[in-house]
């Protein structure tokens, strides 16, 4: 089991829940933060300061300076203009903090000051749309914000409508829409990232457990293979959560929800196809989320319903996973950030 020392987000107001943030090597992690929802964590490129989306109706974004301990100092807060914030970006020059809104929607944008706290929003954003699924795809839900590795485009990625917006953002943190990628109906795109050096991207879809793949160019995306997340004739629902690709462009990791499985997948040279290689036990039930530790020899899953952090060695040779001792408990844990 690895020593280092992680950040966790939890839910504090599902029955059960903690109280915030945790903080330690996975043996001794204890509370560091108390914090309504802390459900997604990023920290800044200097490692001084923490942000943390508050996943709450009427939602709000924290700011919090990293002590030399590892306890977290709140800056502040600031409402986000929309409900249930669950993911959150810096951009590459360190001056904005982008979330998505999921509820309704929405992308928000902070200024950052020189002291790390977070000014009043530069813009909300509201997106518009549906899809197919009545129940899940009803309106717009924006489910991240990510950069592509060059940091001159933007992307958030809307559940509801299946839909990719690229944008770029301006010096006075607004963003201004470039392209769109208009996944297939019903696919529920949840997360992307991007090759680290061939032109390639990848979403993973929540509705129907697919991952599509594209290539990728000046901030266009363009599908060329869907693949499924789970062998074929899987029974029961499932939903996938988080994407990973590691360092050398190699592997790709997605955790299943109901399958409760992390599905490894082999990229190919060009970085435009995939294959499934590997579903493993994400070692509990409903993994939210997962990470590498620094070194990327290891990875966490973050088991939301059964209280349990697991960790995963990383196959040096394949970059299949094999189970690393026992998870750990923590009370409903959905977000790893080593540090």
């Amino acid at each position: 089991m690895t020593s280092e020392r992680i950040y966790v987000g939890s839910y504090t107001s599902q029955p059960g829940g903690g109280e915030g943030i945790g903080f330690g090597p996975l043996d001794g992690i204890g509370l560091v933060a108390t914090t309504a929802d802390p459900s997604f964590l990023v920290r800044s490129a200097d490692g001084r300061f923490l942000y943390v989306t508050n996943e709450t109706e009427n939602g709000r974004v924290s700011a919090f300076a990293i002590q030399p301990d590892g306890a977290l100092e709140l800056l502040n807060d600031q409402p986000t203009g929309g409900d249930h914030p669950c993911h959150l970006d810096i951009d590459p020059s360190g001056r904005y903090l982008l979330s998505a809104n999921y509820t309704s929607g929405s992308v928000a944008i902070h200024p950052i000051a020189a002291d790390g706290s977070l000014g009043e929003a530069t813009q909300v954003l509201q997106r518009e749309g549906t899809g197919p699924n009545k129940e899940r795809q009803e309106g717009p839900h924006a489910h991240q914000i990510a950069f592509d590795p060059s940091g001159t485009y933007t992307f958030d990625v809307d559940l509801g409508s299946d839909t990719v917006y690229t944008s770029t953002l301006t010096e006075d943190g607004r963003l201004e829409e470039v392209d769109r990628l208009h996944i297939h109906p019903g696919a529920g795109p949840r997360h992307l990232v991007f090759h680290p050096t061939a032109g390639a991207a990848y979403v993973i879809n929540e509705l129907d457990s697919t991952l599509t793949v594209c290539s990728y160019t000046d901030g266009k995306l363009q599908i060329v293979q869907t693949a499924s997340t789970r062998p074929a004739d899987s029974p029961g629902e499932n939903f996938p959560a988080e994407l990973l690709i590691s360092a050398d462009g190699r592997t790709l990791y997605g955790s299943n929800r109901g399958d409760n499985t992390v599905a490894v997948f082999a990229i190919a040279a060009d970085g435009l196809s995939v294959e499934l290689v590997q579903t493993i036990s994400s070692g509990g039930s409903w993994p939210r989320h997962l990470a590498f530790s620094n070194d990327g020899t290891s990875l966490y899953a973050a088991n939301e319903r059964s209280d349990a952090i697991a960790t995963f060695v990383v196959d040096a040779n394949d970059g299949t996973l094999i189970e690393d001792g026992a998870p750990v408990t923590w009370p409903k844990p959905v977000c790893i950030l080593p540090v």
